[in-house]
């Protein structure tokens, strides 16, 4: 049972739908994350870069999630704003092995949460410090600071060290954000 189907059985939800943004720098392992949360059965085997976006739908027993695998390349980056409206929750995956790009990580994280289509929204908003099997990666401590997580004060969010490759890292950030999405009467509170 994947990831997903778990989120769906804590969440006692019958087919309610969650759209789930996944964004961040190219190469920073939001398909394999993605692919990670998906049911074992659907798995691919080869994880190829995203061009442009992607969607993935899964359908569990109770819950009916569509990911939007946002390409993190700078030339399609201008793409995410079309589907903020739509989404309901957030994952921001970071590559904590590359420092050097930390502060473009840090320039896309501040332009999505300055959006008029997110800025009032307490949307929940999940961090992935990605590739912690990397043996310079940085801390998920350290790579919070070095995006000023502290500075979100009006959205819950959430920072997870992962290993995408492994599994390592997404259970927790998943339970954290199934707490986090909430319904009430059918619809979502975000």
């Amino acid at each position: 049972m994947g990831l997903f189907d778990k989120l769906a059985g804590w969440l006692g939800l019958k087919k309610k739908e969650v759209n789930v943004l996944c964004l961040g720098l190219d190469n920073s392992g939001k398909t394999t994350i993605i692919n990670q949360l998906k049911p074992s059965n659907a798995q691919t085997q080869d994880i190829v870069p995203t061009i442009g976006f992607s969607i993935e739908k899964f359908k569990t027993s109770s819950l009916s999630f569509t990911v939007f695998d946002m390409s993190g390349q700078g030339r399609y980056r201008n793409l995410w704003e079309h589907y903020y409206k739509e989404g309901q929750a957030i994952i921001f995956v970071i590559d904590s092995g590359d420092k050097l790009r930390m502060v473009v990580a840090k320039e896309e994280l501040d332009t999505l949460l300055n959006h008029p289509d997110i800025k009032h929204r307490r949307i929940p908003i999940l961090f992935f410090a990605n590739k912690m099997d990397l043996r310079d990666a940085l801390s998920s401590v350290k790579v919070s600071q070095l995006l000023c997580l502290e500075n979100i004060k009006d959205k819950p969010w959430h920072i997870c060290a992962s290993d995408a490759v492994k599994g390592e890292g997404l259970q927790e950030g998943v339970d954290w954000l199934q707490g986090s999405v909430q319904f009430q009467n059918g619809s979502l509170l975000v």
